[in-house]
């Protein structure tokens, strides 16, 4: 078999909210975009569950998030790196 592609996964920059769960991180990710009609600034929160595998993650650190395949009910994003 050769190198397989990953293919293109979605990758998101948020902030950790909660890690009290082993190997488990809540990234509290922040979108900005402009009212269709109003042409107001809207900002949106979303959370997401990913894995993290042994490193020591505090709350309100930054982190860049990237797409897997289900590991849980909830978890499709992994911890791939943090931001400084």
């Amino acid at each position: 078999m050769e190198n397989q592609d990953k293919g293109t996964r979605k990758r998101f920059d948020g902030t950790v909210v909660s890690n009290k769960m082993q190997k488990t991180a809540v990234i509290r990710v922040e979108r900005t975009f402009r009212h269709p009609e109003y042409q107001k600034v809207i900002t949106r929160f979303k959370k997401y569950y990913a894995h993290v595998d042994n490193k020591d993650l505090q709350v309100g650190q930054r982190v860049k998030i990237e797409e897997t395949r289900p590991l849980s009910k909830l978890k499709r994003w992994r911890v791939v790196e943090i931001i400084k």
